[in-house]
């Protein structure tokens, strides 16, 4: 254990990481979460941040790392309801209803059998900000810069299907790979912070500053807080007016 100096106050490195990783994933979740909510995903968000306590008991069982499962249990959980859009019985938000409360109770049912493991159930579902190991700095160092760099390569077709998705895809740009490459950025972000804010509040982490942001900003690059320094051309900044002034918070 050691201590930093800051002024005349003695700070543990707990306190330290802590600081780091809340830093770090609140730059993560806030461009994510803007086109959470420009694109009305805030129940499918919610759903993937409650599969994620399923993710961590097969983590457990499987004896794998608990954030590579939880990835992979989301990313599942989002090819899932792509497939079950498909038929025509059950409404979007019925469906997200059914996978999300049915994952978190499969999560607590395999975990609660774990006799050999000792698991803090809270927490998971709330997170422990101050528990922030080394370890969880690098996961979220690192998820937070693939998520950035990926966001910046997706953000242009992205955005198209943000403010019309029907003409995205006549215009030739690929809406499943770039949905598929988005959700699977959600789960990412969803996976590196859950042991620091918890499965039942991360959603809200990403959801309610862009949110708060709606009446703030006046175009999406401001938005999402990602400067691009290339020139903008006639079409691109028109398509940015419109998803400001159209797209509804």
């Amino acid at each position: 254990m050691w201590y930093a100096r800051t002024g005349e106050m003695m700070v543990d490195d707990f306190m330290l990481r802590a600081l780091a990783a809340g830093l770090g994933l609140s730059m993560i979740s806030g461009p994510l979460g803007v086109f959470v909510v420009w694109q009305r995903m805030a129940y499918f968000g919610d759903t993937l941040a409650h599969s994620a306590l399923l993710g961590v008991a097969l983590g457990f069982i499987l004896g794998i790392s608990l954030n590579l499962a939880v990835i992979a249990v989301a990313l599942s959980m989002s090819l899932l309801l792509l497939l079950l859009q498909r038929q025509k019985q059950l409404s979007v938000d019925t469906l997200l209803g059914i996978l999300a409360h049915s994952a978190l109770s499969f999560g607590l049912v395999m975990i609660s059998f774990q006799e050999t493991v000792r698991v803090d159930l809270m927490g998971y579902l709330f997170g422990d900000i101050l528990a922030v190991t080394r370890s969880d700095l690098l996961w979220v160092g690192g998820g937070g810069l693939l998520a950035v760099l990926t966001l910046i390569m997706i953000w242009r077709p992205l955005l198209a299907i943000t403010v019309h998705e029907e003409l995205a895809q006549v215009e030739g740009v690929p809406v499943g790979r770039t949905r598929l490459v988005f959700m699977l950025l959600i789960a990412m972000v969803i996976a590196v912070s859950m042991k620091i804010v918890g499965v039942l509040l991360i959603t809200s982490l990403m959801v309610i500053p862009a949110a708060t942001a709606a009446n703030s900003i006046t175009t999406t690059t401001t938005a999402v807080v990602v400067k691009d320094e290339r020139p903008f051309d006639a079409e691109t900044r028109r398509t940015e007016r419109e998803v400001t002034t159209t797209v509804p918070w």
